[in-house]
């Protein structure tokens, strides 16, 4: 699966659990809170100051 901006965090943690270390690397130590996992990823992103396409690019390598 290809992630991209709409992506729910609690989606890429169920599809993919081990990117979890790649959004922790970033600055997102949020992961197990409830109101994340419903988050989009460009939520998130925009939520701790990250530039959304950088990770989108780091999630799909």
């Amino acid at each position: 699966m290809k992630f991209n901006k709409d992506t729910k965090i609690g989606e890429i943690l169920e599809l993919a659990p081990e990117k979890a270390e790649i959004l922790l690397e970033i600055g997102m130590h949020c992961l197990g809170c409830p109101a994340s996992q419903m988050e989009t990823l460009e939520e998130a992103c925009d939520v701790h100051g990250i530039d959304v396409n950088e990770v989108i690019e780091k999630l799909n390598a």
